[in-house]
């Protein structure tokens, strides 16, 4: 089966740089280094390390205090960090020390990982969520490199979609050697799809040891106080085309009962800044972008963040977040974000990339999630209005997040034993 399925990807190949390419017609970024998605980098000077493999941004951030965990447990191992979307490397980049080095993932063709593992020699595979490549586990295992899935989930869509592959899946997560799956029911769908049980334990969710820059509550007091404290102050982070279509048609209907409120709207994706910023013109905003002032002035409406990393600044002086991908059929992402600066979170219906973190915070009252976007104007006027129940969700939110932590530790300890005492 993996044959096939190598041989499919090798004929794929065509397709799968015509896409690198067609995104590069937004993003430039996708169309450097594409050496190093076939194997093809500057080998570092020291091997032998480990190998952080974390998809794009979201899941980087939520490997950022394990790696920094491993960095602590293992000082003399150098740390590779790998992605596949240019976002996720800019971010790593941010992460990497004078022992922690970027390269793209490679493609899961048999070449492209065997050159790859030939120029790291790890001695750890950390795969971040739910990644599974065969081509890249048979490699990892072939050269008795122990693989770990941490932060590990498996979504009921996901599992549909696995299902279809059965026996290729199934080989795949033969070779894994210990899953740190997020919750119970992650657990028994990777047990569905072929993981032996003793290999698999509940570690919870990477996510809730979320650490936030001391400075971050000072930001966001600056901020306000640049645009007053009685300005009520919604943002939309993390947002694709549908949630920003949401969101603008409700602020229409905040302004009718706020009028001096203001949107923040910070896009998911760079290549789609000034598309949200146009949409947000459309609704009949004032906008003004990041990009051209980092505090927008008091006759702006709407004001777009146009520059990566900075959503969590700007979390931190909103009155009410709203997160995207979950007024749009992505799945959402990561409410936690907001809920440990203390914020009220609103979601829509599409969580199930983060069920059981929503779900956390919905028994918690910190967030309330809403089946469709017509009603999010109602419940940002009501809290705008209600400064007791803004405080009583943020409270909420801050003990939910505290609740859930300690995923690290028990993700190390599994890194720990795989990798056995440091050489």
């Amino acid at each position: 089966m993996r044959k096939l399925y190598s041989l499919a990807m090798y004929l794929g190949l065509p397709l799968i740089l015509a896409h690198l390419a067609l995104r590069g017609l937004r993003d430039r970024d996708y169309l450097k280094r594409w050496g190093e998605r076939f194997g093809r980098f500057k080998p570092p000077e020291t091997t032998g390390g480990i190998v952080v493999h974390a998809a794009s941004v979201g899941e980087v951030n939520a490997a950022a205090p394990l790696i920094s965990a491993l960095g602590e447990r293992f000082p003399g191992l150098a740390m590779t960090i790998t992605t596949f979307t240019p976002t996720g490397s800019a971010r790593a980049k941010t992460l990497a020390g004078e022992r922690s080095a970027h390269v793209y993932a490679p493609l899961d063709i048999p070449g492209a990982v065997r050159r790859f593992f030939g120029r790291l020699e790890p001695r750890l595979l950390v795969v971040m969520e739910t990644e599974i490549w065969p081509n890249l586990y048979a490699e990892a295992a072939r050269r008795d490199i122990p693989i770990l899935l941490a932060n590990a989930r498996m979504s009921e869509r996901s599992e549909t979609g696995y299902r279809r592959w059965g026996k290729l899946v199934a080989d795949a997560l033969s070779r894994v050697s210990h899953v740190a799956a997020q919750g119970p029911a992650d657990a028994e769908r990777f047990v569905s799809r072929g993981q032996d049980p003793a290999r698999i334990e509940v570690a919870g969710n990477l996510k809730f040891d979320i650490t936030l820059p001391d400075e971050l509550a000072a930001q966001g007091m600056a901020l306000r106080g640049a645009w007053g404290p009685e300005r009520p102050v919604l943002l939309a982070g993390s947002t694709h085309r549908s949630d920003e279509q949401a969101v603008l048609a409700a602020f229409r209907q905040v302004l009718e009962k706020h009028p001096n409120a203001l949107l923040i709207l910070v896009p998911r994706h760079p290549e789609r800044f000034g598309e949200a910023a146009q949409l947000a013109r459309e609704a009949g905003l004032a906008v003004e972008m990041f990009s051209d002032r980092e505090v927008c002035s008091p006759a702006a409406q709407c004001f777009v963040i146009d520059a990566m990393g900075e959503l969590l600044r700007f979390y931190a002086c909103c009155d009410v977040a709203v997160v995207g991908g979950t007024f749009a059929d992505i799945g959402g992402h990561n409410p936690l974000e907001p809920a440990a600066l203390g914020k009220p979170v609103i979601v829509g219906p599409h969580t199930y990339h983060f069920g059981e973190i929503t779900g956390h915070l919905l028994d918690a009252g910190a967030l309330l999630q809403l089946e469709e976007g017509a009603v999010v104007g109602d419940e940002v006027i009501r809290l705008f209005g209600d400064y007791s129940a803004r405080q009583a969700m943020g409270r909420a939110a801050l003990a939910a997040v505290e609740d859930g932590r300690g995923a690290v530790a028990r993700n190390l300890a599994a890194a720990v034993r795989l990798l056995g005492p440091e050489k």
